[in-house]
């Protein structure tokens, strides 16, 4: 029963963090460097130290009892984190929710899975569970292939209603925002890594009576604040050299608040989500319970890109392709799942 609740729990932190960046397409009177400041800001204030010091009784003890070297570690994978935050924000606002999530989602599963499972659990690698991951991930990375083809031509097929200028600006954007992916996927993964390597984190939380559920809080709290930190820098830092901070300043209960409000929750929620999943899942849960929560999230950015009308008018091919795509990619979250099943027992 708790391995079901977990894999639940995963899926639930996937479409949250699937559908958090939605405000960054859909702000009016905000750049995205506003979107993406406030956001940042209001997930450093609001989530990482108040869990950490409502539900660990002595924070300060936990943390003093764990080597500096995986304190500091778990620092630098939020930074890293947190760079390839800024790279995600940049690849969504040039290739869209559904594209864009697919893409980044399938890079970040590579490095943030099969690598760390190579790294931590090499003995893993041969055995059953480790071959149905693997088998998973290669299926996972055919059905990324055929969205991406399902996203490209539906950039060509709206070229078509347009000039010729047009279309070359479109496809010089296409593969910009295939390098945000790239560079966004190898860095984000490190969010993974942080959870792995901060094992011994809820390991003792355990030992100090913390509530399952809330042993990984102290990691995130320490990852979170590295990540945020370094958006929050970065947003107010190009509103300031662009002249955009009095942008702020153009509604105070408007959609830009209300979404950057959206994003600061569900940003670091998903992954918070995530971490009690993955601990439900048993031992192995962050090997196969990270690319299963990847999965969701493809599946609720395309959701989420489908109903605000970025398939538009692109014709039934590159659409019958995309649903193919998601079928494919259903296939590999349930692999995924049967694997850790496989591994822990």
């Amino acid at each position: 029963m708790a391995f079901l609740v977990g894999v639940l729990l995963v899926a639930l932190g996937g479409i949250l963090e699937g559908l958090f960046s939605i405000p960054v397409t859909k702000v009016k009177t905000w750049e995205f460097e506003n979107i993406w400041g406030v956001g940042s800001l209001i997930a450093l204030l609001l989530l990482p130290w108040p869990l950490s010091y409502f539900f660990v009784e002595d924070l300060s003890q936990l943390y003093a009892s764990i080597p500096n070297s995986i304190l500091i570690s778990i620092v630098l994978c939020g930074f890293a984190w947190g760079i390839g935050g800024i790279y995600w924000g940049r690849a969504i606002a040039t290739l869209g929710m559904a594209l864009g999530v697919s893409i980044l989602m399938g890079l970040i599963n590579v490095f943030g899975s099969i690598v760390p499972l190579s790294v931590f659990e090499p003995n893993k690698i041969f055995t059953l569970g480790g071959g149905i991951l693997i088998l998973a991930v290669l299926i996972m990375i055919v059905g990324i292939i055929i969205i991406s083809i399902a996203g490209k031509k539906k950039e060509q097929a709206l070229v078509i209603r347009e000039s010729k200028v047009v279309e070359n600006k479109k496809t010089g954007i296409f593969r910009l925002g295939l390098i945000f992916c790239l560079i966004s996927g190898i860095l984000s993964s490190a969010v993974n890594f942080a959870f792995i390597i901060g094992a011994p984190i809820t390991e003792e939380a355990s030992k100090m009576r913390v509530h399952d559920y809330a042993t990984s809080f102290a990691i995130w709290s320490l990852v979170f604040t590295a990540n945020f930190s370094i958006n929050v820098i970065y947003g107010f830092y190009t509103m300031l050299k662009k002249g955009t901070l009095k942008n702020l300043s153009k509604g105070s209960f408007s959609r830009e608040w209300i979404g950057a409000v959206f994003m600061g929750l569900a940003w670091p929620g998903g992954i918070i989500i995530y971490g009690i999943g993955a601990n439900a899942m048993g031992p192995y849960g962050a090997y196969a319970g990270f690319p299963m929560m990847i999965l969701a999230s493809i599946l609720a950015g395309n959701l989420a890109g489908a109903l605000g009308g970025e398939w538009k008018n692109t014709g039934v091919a590159p659409r019958r392709i995309m649903i193919t795509g998601i079928l494919v990619l259903c296939l590999a979250f349930s692999l995924l799942g049967y694997s850790t099943y496989v591994m822990n027992g």
